[in-house]
C-alpha cells in the first residue's frame, strides 16, 4: 500500500467514527420505529388483527393522561371510519386505507417533549377546504365535545 493509500483510508476511517449529531434520539428512535414498522407490515400483509395489536401496544406503552385520551381516540375513530386500519406510523397509533397510507395519527406529548398531545391528518385526508386548512389539532385533554367534533372530522377525512 503507498503512503497516499495509506492517508486516505487515516483519513476515511476518521470520518467514519464520527457521531452524526443531526438527529435526536428521539428522531432516531422514531426513524428505527418506522423501520420496523414497514418490515411488520411486509410480513402481516396489512393484517387489520395485527395492526390492532400494535396499536394497542403502543398506547400501552403511554403515559397518562395520554394513554387514556389514546384508548378513547382509538374507539372514536374505529366508529367513525369502521373501513380504516389501525396500524402503528412511527411508532404512533395510526388509522390508513386499504393501500397502507395513514389517514390520521394520535402522537402523546411525552414522544417528542411537547406540553400537548396531538392528533394529526395526514394529506389522504380529505379535509381540503379553500387554500388552507389545518391538518393537526393540539389536545391538551379530551372533552365530550372534542370528541364530537374528531368524530365528524374523522368521517370528513375518509369519505
Amino acid at each position: 500500500m503507498s503512503p497516499k493509500t495509506k492517508q486516505v483510508s487515516t483519513r476515511n476511517k476518521a470520518a467514519i467514527s464520527k457521531k452524526s449529531s443531526g438527529f435526536t434520539d428521539e428522531e432516531r428512535a422514531a426513524m428505527k420505529a418506522r423501520a420496523q414498522e414497514l418490515k411488520a407490515e411486509a410480513r402481516a400483509n396489512k393484517d387489520k388483527a395485527e395492526g390492532e395489536r400494535a396499536v394497542l401496544a403502543a398506547i400501552a406503552k403511554m403515559k397518562e393522561p395520554d394513554r387514556t385520551m389514546a384508548k378513547r381516540l382509538h374507539a372514536i375513530i374505529k366508529a367513525s371510519a369502521p373501513g380504516l386500519i389501525p396500524k402503528t406510523w412511527y411508532g404512533m397509533p395510526a388509522y390508513a386505507h386499504q393501500d397502507g397510507k395513514a389517514v390520521c395519527y394520535f402522537r402523546d406529548r411525552y414522544k417528542f417533549r411537547e406540553r400537548y398531545a396531538m392528533l394529526g391528518f395526514n394529506d389522504s385526508a380529505k379535509l381540503d377546504e379553500g387554500a388552507m386548512w389545518p391538518v393537526a389539532f393540539a389536545l391538551p385533554e379530551l372533552t365530550a365535545d372534542d370528541e364530537k367534533q374528531i368524530a365528524t372530522l374523522v368521517k370528513k377525512a375518509v369519505s
